[in-house]
């Protein structure tokens, strides 16, 4: 029996309980989540954390199977090497044009968290 693969990608500049809620639903899709991470060269937030840390706080979760880095300038490359049977989709995010013979499945929204919000947040405290 072949396992099933899902992807999900993302930035996770700062990891909040909405990015939690979202890799563990996307898991329960599949046998094997991989979370592909944008590029440090993709990645344009005013507080863009560089790869290597993002991808050290995404494994402590230990919700992931594999994370990878994406490619900087081709952002399908990733997903044609892994080959994933679903893509899980932020509630935010859009679907990439030329991807055929992928399900895509998207995860709906857990209360009001986002990066944002939790910056908003932080700088209250």
């Amino acid at each position: 029996m072949q396992m099933k693969k899902v992807l999900v990608g993302g930035c996770f500049n700062s990891i909040h309980s909405g990015h939690i809620y979202f890799l563990k639903e996307a898991k329960k899709l599949g046998d094997e989540l991989v979370v592909v991470l944008a590029n440090d060269k993709n990645n344009k937030k005013p507080y863009a954390i560089p790869a290597r840390k993002r991808k050290k706080k995404l494994a402590d979760l230990k919700i992931a199977d594999k994370i990878v880095v994406g490619d900087s300038r081709d952002q399908t490359k990733i997903v044609k090497k892994i080959k994933p049977d679903i893509i899980a989709l932020g509630y935010d995010q859009t679907r990439p044009p030329s991807l055929e013979n992928i399900k895509f499945v998207r995860i709906k929204k857990l209360g009001n968290f986002s990066t944002n919000n939790q910056r908003s947040e932080n700088k209250k405290l």
